[in-house]
């Protein structure tokens, strides 16, 4: 009979002992439950109305892509000693891992590509027109491994980098 009972017992005193535990938990710790908190609705208030104007419709990015590289000269401020200084800086920060620290395609992750990425110190390369560099830099190479990067490097740095390639000359 005491076996019986002790069996009986033993899951409720199990039970009441878990329920106790979790309540004294709950009133120690400091960020309440789930079921407490409130929830997030983001779509449940009115969605904002812009102002006319407010997203550009002309101008911008959208005149560098569909120009021809043949009329696209540097900003003033690109070619300053600034300029290249602020070029070889987003150069080293975007660029050196595939095409190198010494420009000549060997970076780190260039390295593992067939063909390797460009020698930036070629005639080739430093024949280009700056119009025509910024446009590979901003839109890649149609078939070829450069990746467009307009939305990774602002409009401002890609001139900068540019410059500053443009400073380096041909590899004697």
């Amino acid at each position: 009979m005491k076996k019986k009972l002790v069996i009986l017992l033993l899951p409720i005193v199990v039970i009441v002992g878990a329920h106790y535990a979790l309540t004294m938990v709950d009133n120690v710790l400091k960020v309440g439950r789930m079921w407490e908190t409130p929830g997030v609705r983001p779509h449940e208030q009115p969605m904002l109305v812009m102002q006319t104007g407010t997203v550009p419709v002309s101008g911008g990015e959208a005149l560098y892509r569909s120009a021809s590289p043949a009329s696209l000269e540097f900003p003033e401020a690109a070619e300053s000693e600034a300029g290249i200084t602020g070029g070889k800086k987003g150069y080293m920060t975007y660029c050196a891992q595939c095409h190198g620290s010494r420009h000549d395609g060997n970076g780190t992750v260039g390295q593992s590509f067939a063909p390797l990425p460009t020698d930036l110190r070629s005639a080739k390369v430093q024949a280009l027109s700056p119009g025509a560099m910024f446009k590979e830099i901003s839109y890649g190479i149609p078939g070829g491994r450069q990746p467009p990067l307009a939305t990774t490097i602002e409009l401002h740095e890609r001139w900068t980098i540019v410059a500053y390639v443009k400073s380096l000359g041909v590899r004697k």
